[in-house]
């Protein structure tokens, strides 16, 4: 009965927080329609879990219930509620901890399982953990659908969006690339079916997978998690599962996405200091011109010039190649940890002082977790190191490893004045995890490196509460929930500078992150729309006759206007593509705000000179004016005129597009 007053508190606290919302709000049916399965599957008795794992060779929904259960229930603020249930197993003393979490302004719950051996012998071996198990029906028309996007793999293809039906006796098995969570894969799906879905995310920086399997009659059975378990735990061990978050709606597969972005925005963002974190644009010049290496006398003339010229970025990027690095080798020689002093005699924080005192804060680039052979951790550590043929891996499950590496970028931070800490990982775990580890420990090595990962972080975060971390790798190939609850992705892709993809990456990635950046260091506007994101990338060769600063001061002034509206609700206003005859466009609206943007691009081979599009989330009775940002187009026009009607937009040139901002006439 406890556990259902509290559904009862949830559902009661909703309604309060939904009469003053704005936007796509969640409606009483979705709060019933999570309540009703987290009542089945999280309940005590829970003869549903909706997890599974097999122990000792039997299936834990045949053992748990013969173990001692607990369950305490406790509020960690005003929108989200705990369950933590404890099962107990007499024989052995594996303890298993699933702590659940719901929110009562949003459809959600999400899970976590903790494995820990309170005996004092091995365990038996623990093996297919399974953090989601479990089976949804569709209702009697229509079938499931499966929506997702592709992971990050440096392409212009990067985040595609996908739709597949899930027709009876089909099954899908869905995983990533290599060990890092969104290396070509992307652990977020929609599934949907006639007037209503369910959002299913898997979070684990590591090598996680997912199974869709559809049975010959109206259910879909899941399961996701960890891709490979088969181990025992040592006395006092602990391992977990990934996180798993389920999202429940009615409804259209748009409306729902806007509500994911919601909630991400909500419960999901870092709050650096206390503080939500605002678009920003940021600069660096290191590898982006021919001839450069980084160096604080090269920072300062490009910053002079900048400034002079009225270019001033919010972050400035030290990037890669700052410490001891053989230019032959170049910047990927990583592993020792001091600024170079021939390039950087008085450290970074000369630099880091410069900038402060133009208004702009320090980005820093670092790469802990790659290690080569010759640098410092190599030759004065190789402990630390789990080696392959180039590479090798820093063993963050190492607790004395993790403590020196929190010491010495905690120093960095502190004695170089750095607000932004860029973590890249530009390897693939998996081999240097599972290579080597006896048959009865498989998976255990990439279970603790993740949860080892973690607590670098939050060392780090709680001895700096104001720093902002991003989540790099090669690009965005590190964009788990839990990751992004910590940092947020500066760079989504290394895959910047050719204008189709990046609109194609926006379109896609945008559906399921509010948060990401983009970078562009051309010449033209058309691939600076092309790439515009919540934190963007600007640059420019200082040493080059020609730069038009003039376009850059103005791309920026663009931008500024409305980088807020990025954080809003997305809409797609065409179908994706990359095909360079075709057009593209989508559009940001913050209703709380009555302001929004549309951009659409006609690509160079398009040959068609206008498009109709109907706009989204507009109020039908109000009176809109519309500005086009690349020509002197204005125009007003009702919600149910742009919604209804649409919108004719022309763009003469080829390649051309259209930045149309808009807002309520007063």
């Amino acid at each position: 009965m406890q556990f259902y007053s509290y559904v009862v508190l949830l559902i009661v606290l909703s309604l309060c927080v939904r009469a003053n919302a704005a936007g796509p709000s969640p409606t009483n049916a979705e709060f019933l329609q999570r309540d009703q399965w987290v009542g089945e599957h999280l309940a005590r008795p829970a003869e549903k879990t909706p997890f599974s794992f097999v122990y000792a060779g039997e299936r834990s929904d045949a053992v748990l219930g013969q173990w001692t259960f607990r369950q305490s229930v406790r509020k960690l603020d005003s929108t989200r509620t705990q369950t933590t249930q404890t099962y107990s197993d007499p024989k052995t003393g594996l303890q298993v901890k699933c702590v659940a979490v719901t929110y009562s302004d949003f459809p959600t719950v999400e899970w976590t399982l903790f494995f820990k051996n309170t005996g004092k012998t091995d365990t038996p071996v623990l093996s297919d953990i399974l953090a989601l198990d479990t089976k949804l029906v569709r209702g009697a028309n229509g079938e499931f659908v499966l929506h997702r996007i592709k992971g990050d793999f440096n392409s212009a293809g990067s985040y595609q969006p996908l739709e597949e039906t899930l027709v009876p006796g089909s099954s899908k098995k869905i995983a990533p690339v290599g060990g890092r969570p969104t290396n070509g894969e992307f652990p977020y799906f929609n599934l949907s079916e006639p007037g209503r879905g369910t959002i299913i995310v898997v979070s684990w920086t590591g090598q996680w997978s997912a199974q869709f399997t559809r049975d010959s009659g109206s259910g879909l059975h899941i399961t996701a998690g960890q891709e490979l378990t088969h181990f025992r735990l040592h006395p006092g061990e602990e391992a977990r599962s990934p996180m798993m978050v389920m999202q429940f709606y009615q409804g259209d597969v748009t409306r729902a996405q806007n509500v994911w972005r919601r909630w991400m925005l909500a419960h999901n963002t870092p709050r650096p200091g206390g503080k939500p974190v605002r678009p920003f644009l940021d600069t660096t010049i290191c590898g982006m011109f021919p001839g450069l290496r980084s160096s604080e006398k090269d920072a300062e003339q490009f910053g002079d010039r900048y400034f002079a010229e009225g270019f001033k970025p919010d972050y400035w990027n030290t990037d890669a190649g700052w410490y001891p690095c053989d230019p032959k080798i170049g910047w990927g020689e990583v592993g020792t940890w001091e600024p170079d002093p021939e390039r950087y005699p008085k450290g970074l924080r000369e630099l880091s002082d410069y900038l402060h005192a133009h208004g702009v804060k320090s980005m820093v680039w670092f790469e802990p977790e790659r290690v080569r052979p010759g640098t410092w951790l190599a030759e004065n550590r190789p402990e630390w190191v789990r080696v392959g043929k180039r590479d090798g891996l820093l063993k963050l499950d190492d607790p004395e490893c993790r403590k020196w590496i929190t010491d010495r970028i905690d120093s960095l931070l502190t004695s170089e004045a750095i607000d932004l800490y860029r973590q890249d990982f530009n390897m693939d775990p998996l081999s240097y995890w599972r290579d080597g580890e006896p048959d009865d420990r498989q998976g255990i090595t990439e279970n603790h490196h993740v949860t080892g990962y973690f607590a670098f972080w939050d060392e780090l975060l709680r001895r700096h509460p104001g720093l902002l971390i991003d989540t790099c790798a090669s690009g965005g190939r590190r964009n788990d929930l839990e990751t992004l609850r910590r940092a947020i992705p500066v760079l989504r892709s290394d895959y910047q500078f050719e204008p189709s993809g990046n609109q194609a990456q926006t379109y896609g990635l945008s559906m399921w992150l509010p948060w990401y950046g983009s970078g562009n260091y051309q010449d033209t506007t058309y691939v600076h729309h092309s790439c515009l994101s919540p934190i963007y990338g600007m640059a420019a060769d200082i040493r080059k006759p020609d730069v038009d600063y003039g376009m850059i001061r103005r791309v920026m002034g663009e931008w500024r206007g409305i980088a807020d509206i990025f954080l809003g609700d997305f809409y797609p206003l065409t179908p994706w593509t990359l095909d360079n005859k075709e057009w593209i466009g989508f559009q940001f609206d913050k209703p709380e705000t009555g302001r929004g943007f549309v951009q659409v691009f006609r690509r160079p081979e398009n040959p068609q000179d206008s498009i109709l599009v109907k706009l989204h989330g507009l109020d039908l009775g109000t009176t809109y004016h519309l500005q086009d940002l690349s020509s002197d187009w204005k125009a007003d026009y009702t919600g149910r005129k742009l919604m209804e009607q649409g919108l004719r937009i022309t763009i003469q040139e080829r390649p051309g597009d259209a930045l149309i901002v808009y807002g309520k006439r007063e």
